[in-house]
């Protein structure tokens, strides 16, 4: 939403500015012009990257639309199950939560939480080094270094996304430019003609360095940036994952493991400490 807010911003103030300036829209179609810059930045931008990433930028555009995907409902959901699974470890031990982990889609306790069984990425981070508890891993040192190695390339990859919608972004000036050059070229093979034809021509070619300049800093460039920064907040799911699993490793009872989990969040997603414990007494019991 905030997206599409500040993308109306944009379009309103520079062309209600201009507007207010005198001047005329009509001027400002000039569709070739962007036939040339946006056609040149989508040439380079398939040239540049990857499949992998070109079948990802369509998904991109779809979470900067939408922000990121938990808020702090959905972190209530995730610090409740891992309460519940540390609860149940602790219990009956860490082989009482197999059942659970190996079939997620047919667990009661799952079923618990449908946004958290609905995100594939983050139920493969959690299944994948529960299990591993489950088949006696008990060093939290190495682990840490495995989810961060995890992490990190899961990070990278995304990443990879919105920094090629950076590079568009950079390189849209500079197309603008090209296309302004080749309204120049047009213009002066018409050299001969009247001081009101030469105008049009001349201002039909700087309409392709103000577009490849808008579109760089007023679209692609904060749709990058707000990409990124989805992706870092998107990351504190996995972060608070981590952090209450290598508690729980070492040893800590389960609402200590749930606190170094909830430490791990920034304040506009961190549910209080109070209104956590609340909502744990509330929890349904959970069978081995």
């Amino acid at each position: 939403m905030l997206v599409i807010v500040g993308s109306v911003m944009v379009v309103g103030m520079v062309m209600g500015g201009y507007m207010a300036m005198g001047g005329h829209l009509a001027v400002l179609m000039q569709p070739f012009e962007l036939v040339i810059i946006g056609g040149a930045a989508a040439g380079a931008f398939i040239t540049s990257n990857t499949k992998t990433i070109l079948k990802g930028a369509g998904k991109g555009l779809g979470r900067v639309v939408k922000g990121p995907r938990h808020g702090k409902d959905g972190y209530m959901e995730v610090l409740s199950l891992l309460y519940q699974l540390f609860k149940l470890a602790r219990s009956k031990g860490n082989l009482a939560i197999e059942k659970h982990i190996e079939e997620p889609e047919e667990s009661d306790l799952f079923g618990n939480y449908p946004n958290i069984l609905a995100d594939h990425h983050v139920m493969q981070f959690l299944c994948d080094y529960l299990r591993l508890l489950t088949m006696g891993t008990e060093n939290p040192h190495e682990l840490e270094a495995l989810m961060d190695q995890d992490l990190d390339a899961h990070h990278k990859e995304e990443m990879a996304i919105s920094s090629a919608y950076q590079t568009m972004a950079d390189g849209l000036p500079a197309l603008g430019i090209v296309a302004a050059v080749l309204g120049v070229i047009k213009t002066m093979a018409a050299i001969t003609e009247p001081p009101e034809i030469l105008g049009g021509l001349i201002g039909a070619a700087l309409v392709g360095t103000f577009l490849g300049v808008w579109l760089a800093y007023g679209f692609i460039g904060p749709m990058a940036t707000s990409l990124k920064n989805i992706i870092e907040a998107d990351g504190r799911m996995y972060e608070c994952m981590k952090a209450g699993i290598l508690a729980h490793i070492a040893g800590h009872p389960p609402a200590i493991s749930i606190e170094f989990a909830r430490k791990t969040l920034s304040t506009d997603v961190r549910p209080g400490f109070t209104e956590l414990e609340e909502s744990f007494e509330s929890l349904p019991p959970v069978t081995a």
